[in-house]
Protein backbone atom coordinates (compact mmCIF):
# COMPACT_ATOMS: atom_id res chain seq x y z
CA UNK A 1 0.00 0.00 0.00
CA UNK A 2 1.25 3.44 -0.91
CA UNK A 3 2.47 5.57 1.99
CA UNK A 4 0.24 8.64 2.05
CA UNK A 5 2.10 10.46 4.80
CA UNK A 6 4.16 12.30 2.20
CA UNK A 7 1.27 13.94 0.35
CA UNK A 8 -1.67 14.03 2.81
CA UNK A 9 -1.51 16.70 5.54
CA UNK A 10 -2.03 15.36 9.04
CA UNK A 11 -4.00 17.52 11.48
CA UNK A 12 -2.78 17.38 15.05
CA UNK A 13 -5.34 17.73 17.78
CA UNK A 14 -2.85 17.55 20.61
CA UNK A 15 -1.53 20.72 22.16
CA UNK A 16 1.91 20.84 23.70
CA UNK A 17 1.80 21.40 27.45
CA UNK A 18 4.34 24.21 27.17
CA UNK A 19 1.92 26.13 24.96
CA UNK A 20 -0.67 26.21 27.74
CA UNK A 21 1.68 27.77 30.27
CA UNK A 22 1.87 31.55 30.21
CA UNK A 23 5.20 33.03 29.29
CA UNK A 24 5.24 35.17 32.43
CA UNK A 25 3.80 34.73 35.88
CA UNK A 26 1.24 37.37 36.87
CA UNK A 27 2.17 40.17 39.27
CA UNK A 28 0.16 39.60 42.43
CA UNK A 29 -0.67 41.69 45.46
CA UNK A 30 1.04 39.17 47.74
CA UNK A 31 4.31 38.95 45.80
CA UNK A 32 4.59 42.66 45.07
CA UNK A 33 4.18 43.79 48.68
CA UNK A 34 5.85 40.91 50.50
CA UNK A 35 9.15 42.73 51.05
CA UNK A 36 7.28 45.84 52.21
CA UNK A 37 5.36 43.80 54.78
CA UNK A 38 8.53 42.13 56.07
CA UNK A 39 10.21 45.52 56.53
CA UNK A 40 7.16 46.87 58.34
CA UNK A 41 7.06 43.88 60.68
CA UNK A 42 10.74 44.42 61.50
CA UNK A 43 9.65 47.77 62.99
CA UNK A 44 6.61 46.18 64.76
CA UNK A 45 4.05 47.28 62.14
CA UNK A 46 1.34 45.25 60.32
CA UNK A 47 1.41 42.19 62.63
CA UNK A 48 -0.24 39.73 60.24
CA UNK A 49 0.61 36.04 60.04
CA UNK A 50 1.28 34.17 56.81
CA UNK A 51 3.39 36.61 54.80
CA UNK A 52 5.16 33.69 53.09
CA UNK A 53 2.00 31.61 52.63
CA UNK A 54 -0.76 31.77 50.05
CA UNK A 55 -3.42 34.45 50.30
CA UNK A 56 -5.78 32.10 52.09
CA UNK A 57 -3.18 31.63 54.85
CA UNK A 58 -2.87 35.34 55.68
CA UNK A 59 -4.61 36.21 58.93
CA UNK A 60 -4.50 38.57 61.88
CA UNK A 61 -4.63 37.41 65.47
CA UNK A 62 -4.22 39.17 68.79
CA UNK A 63 -2.35 36.17 70.22
CA UNK A 64 0.92 36.29 68.29
CA UNK A 65 4.47 37.39 68.98
CA UNK A 66 4.14 40.02 66.25
CA UNK A 67 1.28 41.72 68.05
CA UNK A 68 3.19 41.42 71.36
CA UNK A 69 6.15 43.16 69.69
CA UNK A 70 3.85 45.96 68.51
CA UNK A 71 2.26 46.29 71.96
CA UNK A 72 5.60 46.55 73.77
CA UNK A 73 6.90 49.03 71.19
CA UNK A 74 3.76 51.13 71.53
CA UNK A 75 4.15 51.19 75.32
CA UNK A 76 7.74 52.36 74.88
CA UNK A 77 6.74 55.12 72.49
CA UNK A 78 3.99 56.27 74.86
CA UNK A 79 6.55 56.38 77.68
CA UNK A 80 8.90 58.57 75.61
CA UNK A 81 5.99 60.85 74.64
CA UNK A 82 5.03 61.29 78.31
CA UNK A 83 8.64 62.16 79.19
CA UNK A 84 8.70 64.77 76.39
CA UNK A 85 5.49 66.33 77.70
CA UNK A 86 6.93 66.33 81.24
CA UNK A 87 10.02 68.18 80.01
CA UNK A 88 7.95 70.83 78.22
CA UNK A 89 5.73 71.37 81.25
CA UNK A 90 8.74 71.87 83.52
CA UNK A 91 10.78 74.10 81.20
CA UNK A 92 10.44 77.11 78.92
CA UNK A 93 8.21 76.21 75.98
CA UNK A 94 9.21 76.90 72.37
CA UNK A 95 8.38 75.52 68.96
CA UNK A 96 11.54 73.44 68.83
CA UNK A 97 10.90 72.30 72.39
CA UNK A 98 7.54 70.81 71.45
CA UNK A 99 8.91 69.06 68.35
CA UNK A 100 9.84 65.82 70.18
CA UNK A 101 6.27 65.59 71.50
CA UNK A 102 4.87 65.80 67.98
CA UNK A 103 7.50 63.39 66.65
CA UNK A 104 6.87 60.62 69.18
CA UNK A 105 3.10 61.14 69.47
CA UNK A 106 2.69 60.82 65.71
CA UNK A 107 4.72 57.61 65.93
CA UNK A 108 2.15 56.26 68.40
CA UNK A 109 -0.70 57.30 66.11
CA UNK A 110 1.04 55.73 63.12
CA UNK A 111 1.44 52.44 64.97
CA UNK A 112 -2.28 52.42 65.79
CA UNK A 113 -3.08 53.20 62.15
CA UNK A 114 -1.01 50.25 60.98
CA UNK A 115 -2.73 48.06 63.56
CA UNK A 116 -6.01 48.93 61.85
CA UNK A 117 -4.40 48.11 58.50
CA UNK A 118 -3.32 44.71 59.85
CA UNK A 119 -6.85 43.89 61.01
CA UNK A 120 -8.24 44.57 57.53
CA UNK A 121 -5.27 43.18 55.58
CA UNK A 122 -6.42 39.53 55.19
CA UNK A 123 -9.76 40.57 53.65
CA UNK A 124 -8.01 43.06 51.38
CA UNK A 125 -5.50 40.45 50.22
CA UNK A 126 -8.26 37.98 49.40
CA UNK A 127 -10.27 40.63 47.54
CA UNK A 128 -7.21 41.57 45.46
CA UNK A 129 -6.57 37.88 44.71
CA UNK A 130 -10.11 37.48 43.34
CA UNK A 131 -9.61 40.41 40.99
CA UNK A 132 -6.22 39.03 39.92
CA UNK A 133 -7.85 35.70 39.07
CA UNK A 134 -10.36 37.48 36.84
CA UNK A 135 -7.90 39.96 35.31
CA UNK A 136 -4.29 38.72 35.61
CA UNK A 137 -1.69 41.45 35.28
CA UNK A 138 1.70 40.51 33.81
CA UNK A 139 3.66 43.55 34.94
CA UNK A 140 7.12 42.05 35.42
CA UNK A 141 8.58 45.30 36.73
CA UNK A 142 6.13 45.76 39.60
CA UNK A 143 7.87 43.58 42.20
CA UNK A 144 11.32 44.92 41.27
CA UNK A 145 9.99 48.46 41.47
CA UNK A 146 8.60 47.93 44.98
CA UNK A 147 11.71 46.13 46.24
CA UNK A 148 14.04 48.71 44.67
CA UNK A 149 12.12 51.56 46.25
CA UNK A 150 12.32 49.81 49.64
CA UNK A 151 16.10 49.51 49.29
CA UNK A 152 16.57 53.15 48.25
CA UNK A 153 14.30 54.67 50.92
CA UNK A 154 15.69 52.56 53.76
CA UNK A 155 19.29 53.20 52.69
CA UNK A 156 18.72 56.96 52.68
CA UNK A 157 16.88 56.74 56.00
CA UNK A 158 19.79 54.81 57.50
CA UNK A 159 22.26 57.38 56.18
CA UNK A 160 20.18 60.18 57.68
CA UNK A 161 20.07 58.39 61.02
CA UNK A 162 23.83 57.83 61.00
CA UNK A 163 24.40 61.53 60.33
CA UNK A 164 22.07 62.41 63.22
CA UNK A 165 24.08 60.12 65.50
CA UNK A 166 27.34 61.69 64.39
CA UNK A 167 25.87 65.13 65.09
CA UNK A 168 24.73 64.00 68.54
CA UNK A 169 28.09 62.40 69.40
CA UNK A 170 29.87 65.56 68.27
CA UNK A 171 27.59 67.66 70.47
CA UNK A 172 28.14 65.30 73.40
CA UNK A 173 31.92 65.61 73.07
CA UNK A 174 31.59 69.39 73.32
CA UNK A 175 28.82 69.66 75.91
CA UNK A 176 29.82 66.75 78.17
CA UNK A 177 33.60 66.42 77.86
CA UNK A 178 34.05 64.93 81.34
CA UNK A 179 31.60 62.04 80.83
CA UNK A 180 32.01 58.81 78.94
CA UNK A 181 31.17 59.15 75.25
CA UNK A 182 27.95 57.09 75.35
CA UNK A 183 26.67 58.66 78.59
CA UNK A 184 27.27 62.14 77.21
CA UNK A 185 25.59 61.12 73.96
CA UNK A 186 22.32 59.93 75.51
CA UNK A 187 22.16 62.87 77.92
CA UNK A 188 22.72 65.31 75.05
CA UNK A 189 20.41 63.60 72.53
CA UNK A 190 17.58 62.54 74.88
CA UNK A 191 17.30 65.26 77.55
CA UNK A 192 13.58 64.57 78.01
CA UNK A 193 14.58 61.22 79.57
CA UNK A 194 17.92 61.72 81.27
CA UNK A 195 17.18 65.13 82.77
CA UNK A 196 14.71 63.37 85.05
CA UNK A 197 15.85 59.72 85.24
CA UNK A 198 19.28 58.42 86.33
CA UNK A 199 21.56 57.22 83.57
CA UNK A 200 22.05 53.52 82.98
CA UNK A 201 23.38 51.77 79.85
CA UNK A 202 20.20 49.68 79.60
CA UNK A 203 17.92 52.74 79.71
CA UNK A 204 20.18 54.47 77.19
CA UNK A 205 20.01 51.51 74.81
CA UNK A 206 16.20 51.24 75.14
CA UNK A 207 15.75 54.97 74.53
CA UNK A 208 18.04 54.86 71.52
CA UNK A 209 16.20 51.83 70.10
CA UNK A 210 12.83 53.56 70.47
CA UNK A 211 14.20 56.65 68.72
CA UNK A 212 15.61 54.47 65.92
CA UNK A 213 12.23 52.75 65.62
CA UNK A 214 10.37 56.07 65.47
CA UNK A 215 12.63 57.37 62.73
CA UNK A 216 12.12 54.33 60.52
CA UNK A 217 8.38 54.13 61.19
CA UNK A 218 8.12 57.67 59.84
CA UNK A 219 10.04 56.66 56.73
CA UNK A 220 8.08 53.43 56.38
CA UNK A 221 4.78 55.32 56.27
CA UNK A 222 5.90 57.05 53.09
CA UNK A 223 7.38 53.84 51.72
CA UNK A 224 4.14 51.94 52.33
CA UNK A 225 2.05 54.56 50.52
CA UNK A 226 4.49 54.51 47.59
CA UNK A 227 4.41 50.71 47.18
CA UNK A 228 0.62 50.54 47.47
CA UNK A 229 0.39 53.28 44.83
CA UNK A 230 2.69 51.29 42.54
CA UNK A 231 0.37 48.29 42.75
CA UNK A 232 -2.85 50.23 42.18
CA UNK A 233 -1.35 52.19 39.29
CA UNK A 234 -0.21 48.93 37.70
CA UNK A 235 -3.76 47.53 37.90
CA UNK A 236 -5.19 50.61 36.19
CA UNK A 237 -2.41 50.73 33.59
CA UNK A 238 -3.20 47.12 32.72
CA UNK A 239 -6.64 48.29 31.58
CA UNK A 240 -5.20 51.39 29.91
CA UNK A 241 -2.84 49.30 27.77
CA UNK A 242 -5.81 47.47 26.26
CA UNK A 243 -7.61 50.74 25.59
CA UNK A 244 -4.61 52.46 24.03
CA UNK A 245 -4.06 49.49 21.73
CA UNK A 246 -7.72 49.75 20.64
CA UNK A 247 -7.76 53.52 20.14
CA UNK A 248 -9.49 54.53 16.90
CA UNK A 249 -10.30 50.93 15.92
CA UNK A 250 -13.66 49.42 14.97
CA UNK A 251 -14.34 47.02 17.82
CA UNK A 252 -17.58 45.28 18.84
CA UNK A 253 -19.70 46.25 21.81
CA UNK A 254 -18.57 43.21 23.80
CA UNK A 255 -15.02 44.57 23.92
CA UNK A 256 -16.13 47.84 25.49
CA UNK A 257 -18.35 46.02 27.99
CA UNK A 258 -15.62 43.65 29.20
CA UNK A 259 -13.07 46.47 29.36
CA UNK A 260 -15.48 48.68 31.28
CA UNK A 261 -16.12 45.89 33.78
CA UNK A 262 -12.40 45.35 34.20
CA UNK A 263 -11.89 49.08 34.79
CA UNK A 264 -14.72 49.00 37.34
CA UNK A 265 -13.05 46.18 39.26
CA UNK A 266 -9.75 48.09 39.31
CA UNK A 267 -11.49 51.26 40.51
CA UNK A 268 -13.31 49.31 43.22
CA UNK A 269 -9.95 47.88 44.35
CA UNK A 270 -8.62 51.43 44.73
CA UNK A 271 -11.59 52.26 46.97
CA UNK A 272 -11.04 49.12 49.05
CA UNK A 273 -7.37 49.96 49.51
CA UNK A 274 -8.17 53.57 50.34
CA UNK A 275 -10.62 52.41 53.00
CA UNK A 276 -7.77 50.43 54.60
CA UNK A 277 -4.80 52.81 54.32
CA UNK A 278 -6.36 56.29 54.26
CA UNK A 279 -5.29 56.86 57.88
CA UNK A 280 -1.68 56.08 56.98
CA UNK A 281 -1.88 58.45 54.01
CA UNK A 282 -3.20 61.21 56.26
CA UNK A 283 -0.52 60.85 58.94
CA UNK A 284 2.20 60.56 56.28
CA UNK A 285 1.27 63.84 54.58
CA UNK A 286 0.65 65.63 57.90
CA UNK A 287 4.01 64.55 59.29
CA UNK A 288 5.91 65.60 56.19
CA UNK A 289 4.13 68.96 56.02
CA UNK A 290 4.87 69.80 59.66
CA UNK A 291 8.56 68.92 59.59
CA UNK A 292 9.18 70.62 56.24
CA UNK A 293 7.64 73.81 57.64
CA UNK A 294 9.65 73.49 60.86
CA UNK A 295 12.99 72.87 59.19
CA UNK A 296 12.48 75.55 56.57
CA UNK A 297 11.56 78.05 59.27
CA UNK A 298 14.64 77.18 61.34
CA UNK A 299 16.84 77.44 58.25
CA UNK A 300 15.49 80.80 57.12
CA UNK A 301 15.32 82.24 60.64
CA UNK A 302 18.58 81.01 62.18
CA UNK A 303 20.57 79.70 59.22
CA UNK A 304 22.44 76.40 59.13
CA UNK A 305 24.78 76.34 62.12
CA UNK A 306 27.84 74.16 62.03
CA UNK A 307 28.91 74.57 65.64
CA UNK A 308 27.45 73.20 68.84
CA UNK A 309 25.26 75.32 71.05
CA UNK A 310 27.58 74.63 74.00
CA UNK A 311 30.34 76.81 72.49
CA UNK A 312 33.14 74.75 74.01
CA UNK A 313 36.06 75.14 71.65
CA UNK A 314 38.27 72.57 73.37
CA UNK A 315 36.83 69.60 71.48
CA UNK A 316 35.32 71.52 68.56
CA UNK A 317 37.79 70.41 65.92
CA UNK A 318 38.31 66.83 67.10
CA UNK A 319 35.10 65.43 65.59
CA UNK A 320 34.62 63.58 62.31
CA UNK A 321 33.64 66.63 60.24
CA UNK A 322 35.46 69.22 62.32
CA UNK A 323 32.38 70.48 64.16
CA UNK A 324 30.10 70.67 61.12
CA UNK A 325 28.23 67.41 61.79
CA UNK A 326 25.05 69.29 62.76
CA UNK A 327 25.11 71.39 59.58
CA UNK A 328 25.72 68.37 57.34
CA UNK A 329 22.98 66.37 59.01
CA UNK A 330 20.49 69.23 58.95
CA UNK A 331 21.10 69.98 55.26
CA UNK A 332 20.89 66.32 54.22
CA UNK A 333 17.78 65.79 56.35
CA UNK A 334 15.99 68.77 54.82
CA UNK A 335 16.81 67.76 51.24
CA UNK A 336 15.88 64.12 51.87
CA UNK A 337 12.62 65.06 53.59
CA UNK A 338 11.56 67.34 50.76
CA UNK A 339 12.54 64.80 48.08
CA UNK A 340 10.70 62.00 49.88
CA UNK A 341 7.57 64.12 50.34
CA UNK A 342 7.54 65.11 46.67
CA UNK A 343 8.03 61.48 45.65
CA UNK A 344 5.11 60.32 47.80
CA UNK A 345 2.84 63.01 46.37
CA UNK A 346 3.75 62.36 42.74
CA UNK A 347 3.68 58.56 42.92
CA UNK A 348 0.41 58.42 44.88
CA UNK A 349 -1.15 60.89 42.43
CA UNK A 350 -0.40 58.49 39.56
CA UNK A 351 -3.37 56.40 40.71
CA UNK A 352 -5.71 59.27 39.91
CA UNK A 353 -3.86 60.10 36.68
CA UNK A 354 -4.11 56.47 35.48
CA UNK A 355 -7.85 56.41 36.22
CA UNK A 356 -8.39 59.35 33.83
CA UNK A 357 -6.45 57.83 30.92
CA UNK A 358 -9.45 56.00 29.34
CA UNK A 359 -11.38 59.22 28.66
CA UNK A 360 -9.39 60.39 25.56
CA UNK A 361 -9.54 56.86 24.11
CA UNK A 362 -13.30 56.70 24.56
CA UNK A 363 -13.74 60.11 22.95
CA UNK A 364 -11.88 58.72 19.92
CA UNK A 365 -14.23 55.78 19.32
CA UNK A 366 -15.43 55.84 15.67
CA UNK A 367 -19.06 56.82 15.18
CA UNK A 368 -20.19 53.56 13.48
CA UNK A 369 -19.22 51.51 16.56
CA UNK A 370 -20.16 54.05 19.22
CA UNK A 371 -22.61 52.32 21.56
CA UNK A 372 -24.22 52.52 24.96
CA UNK A 373 -21.30 50.65 26.57
CA UNK A 374 -18.88 53.36 25.45
CA UNK A 375 -21.18 56.01 26.89
CA UNK A 376 -21.49 54.13 30.17
CA UNK A 377 -17.69 53.79 30.27
CA UNK A 378 -17.30 57.55 29.74
CA UNK A 379 -19.82 58.35 32.46
CA UNK A 380 -17.98 56.05 34.84
CA UNK A 381 -14.57 57.61 34.14
CA UNK A 382 -15.79 61.20 34.33
CA UNK A 383 -18.28 60.71 37.15
CA UNK A 384 -16.09 58.84 39.66
CA UNK A 385 -12.98 60.23 41.34
CA UNK A 386 -10.59 57.33 41.70
CA UNK A 387 -7.74 58.31 44.01
CA UNK A 388 -6.15 57.64 47.38
CA UNK A 389 -7.20 60.00 50.15
CA UNK A 390 -6.25 61.06 53.64
CA UNK A 391 -9.27 60.00 55.72
CA UNK A 392 -11.45 61.59 53.00
CA UNK A 393 -10.14 65.06 53.96
CA UNK A 394 -8.17 65.36 50.72
CA UNK A 395 -7.56 63.33 47.59
CA UNK A 396 -4.02 62.72 46.38
CA UNK A 397 -3.89 64.27 42.92
CA UNK A 398 -1.18 66.16 41.10
CA UNK A 399 -2.72 69.45 42.13
CA UNK A 400 -2.24 68.53 45.78
CA UNK A 401 1.50 69.08 45.49
CA UNK A 402 1.00 72.72 44.50
CA UNK A 403 -1.55 73.14 47.29
CA UNK A 404 0.92 71.84 49.87
CA UNK A 405 3.68 74.08 48.47
CA UNK A 406 1.39 77.09 48.77
CA UNK A 407 0.56 76.13 52.35
CA UNK A 408 4.26 75.94 53.24
CA UNK A 409 4.97 79.37 51.72
CA UNK A 410 2.00 80.88 53.56
CA UNK A 411 3.16 79.35 56.85
CA UNK A 412 6.68 80.70 56.46
CA UNK A 413 5.42 84.22 55.69
CA UNK A 414 3.06 84.20 58.69
CA UNK A 415 5.79 82.94 61.02
CA UNK A 416 8.21 85.61 59.82
CA UNK A 417 5.58 88.28 60.38
CA UNK A 418 4.75 87.27 63.96
CA UNK A 419 8.17 86.06 65.07
CA UNK A 420 9.86 88.55 67.38
CA UNK A 421 13.60 89.18 66.84
CA UNK A 422 14.53 89.16 70.52
CA UNK A 423 14.38 85.41 71.03
CA UNK A 424 16.63 84.06 73.71
CA UNK A 425 18.48 80.85 73.58
CA UNK A 426 16.46 78.38 71.58
CA UNK A 427 16.42 74.69 72.07
CA UNK A 428 17.71 73.11 68.85
CA UNK A 429 17.20 69.52 69.86
CA UNK A 430 17.14 67.22 66.83
CA UNK A 431 14.69 64.35 66.76
CA UNK A 432 15.25 62.79 63.37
Amino acid sequence: MKNTSYWMPIKRNKVDVSELKPAKSPATFRESLRATLIIGQAFSLIPVIGVFRSTSGVRFTWLSWKFLYLFLSLCGQIFITIMCIHKVVNSQTSLNGTTPIIFYSTTCITMLMFLQVARKWPDLARYAAKIEDLDPNYDTKLTYKCNGTCAIVLSLALLEHILSLLSAFAGAMVCFPDMSLYEGFVKHFYPWVFNYLPYSPLLGFMTQFLHFQSTFIWNFSDLFVICMSYYLTSRLEHVNMKLLAAQGKYLPEVFWRTTREEYGRAAQLVRKVDDVISGVVFISFANNLFFICLQLFNTLEHGIKGTSECRNSRNQGSTVFGGYEAAIYFLFSLIYLMARSIAVSLIASQVNAASNTPAPVLYDVPSPVYCVEVQRFLDQVNGDKVALSGLQFFSVTRGLLLTVAGTIVTYELVMFQFNSPQDGATNTTEVH
